[in-house]
């Protein structure tokens, strides 16, 4: 179950790669804009702000998710549903997938299906985490080895649930797509409040530990320690600073345009004259 208000704790921090991705998307006039993974609706309605004549719309596959969604109001269509059972309908001409893409195994195959699905010219535009390897999830992996909890929790945690950005434009530009990829490390200062829990963990909280919390029970001593147990570890990873935690976090980004690569390889050579 996912927790809106917890997501949303950090609202600035996780809308900047969101719109880092839009800034590196040039289309301009789409007919249909589609949301994968839309949360709670907040930066769907800003895909509808810079589209107005599209028509917008945003799934997610969680209920909590939705409902806070609809209650904003913005006339966008808003619906549960899983990613993997998506199909793009023929007018789609811009897909965007924010930090979704991690929880789905296997998602390297949904790319290249919906580089086939959609029509020639849309763009794909796909944000994921990229800091698997972080002390921040390095200490999540390691306090999940603890005999406590190892056999509910170690098989939740993957270690590279994603590709870096070299492996996703490898696989867009073999599915035929023109593909502009990056990764950007973002240094996030979070207030840190000594009478507060560490803002890595509520960080955590919001996004990496809601499996971890589920599988424990949120409300059980087992989860209690578990999260103290992790606290401490992040305390140490990242030290307060002048009343600031410095955060950072690695994030992959890319932009595919469908077809693009394979108009480009039927134009006729330049010759230079003799």
């Amino acid at each position: 179950m996912w927790d809106p208000s917890r997501y949303l704790r950090y609202r600035d921090e996780r809308a900047r790669p969101f719109h880092d991705l839009l800034a590196r998307l040039p289309a301009s006039a789409p007919r249909t804009v589609v949301d994968l993974g839309c949360g709670p609706g907040n930066l769907t309605t800003t895909l509808a702000q810079r589209w107005p004549q599209a028509r917008v719309t945003g799934l997610d596959s969680s209920p909590e998710m939705i409902d806070k969604a609809l209650e904003l109001g913005s006339g966008i269509e808003f619906a549960v549903g899983d990613v993997r059972d998506w199909v793009p309908d023929p007018t789609v001409d811009v897909v965007v997938s924010n930090a979704v893409l991690q929880w789905v195994p296997g998602h390297e195959e949904l790319l290249v299906r919906w580089a086939a699905q959609l029509p020639a010219g849309a763009w794909l535009a796909v944000q994921v985490p990229g800091n698997f390897d972080a002390a921040s999830h390095r200490a999540l992996r390691a306090v999940a080895e603890d005999p406590r909890w190892r056999e509910r929790l170690v098989p939740l945690l993957r270690s590279a649930p994603v590709s870096d950005p070299i492996g996703y434009a490898a696989l867009l530009t073999g599915a035929g797509c023109a593909v502009d990829a990056w990764e950007t490390t973002y240094v996030h200062l979070l207030p840190a409040d000594q009478a507060a829990d560490h803002p890595a963990l509520t960080w955590m909280e919001g996004t990496a530990l809601r499996p971890v919390r589920a599988s424990l029970g949120g409300d059980t001593p087992a989860w209690a320690d578990f999260r103290a147990t992790l606290g401490a570890q992040l305390a140490e990873a990242y030290p307060v600073r002048d009343g600031l935690v410095y955060f950072p976090f690695r994030r992959h980004f890319f932009v595919a345009q469908t077809g693009a690569r394979a108009v480009a390889d039927q134009r006729p050579a330049v010759r230079e004259n003799p």
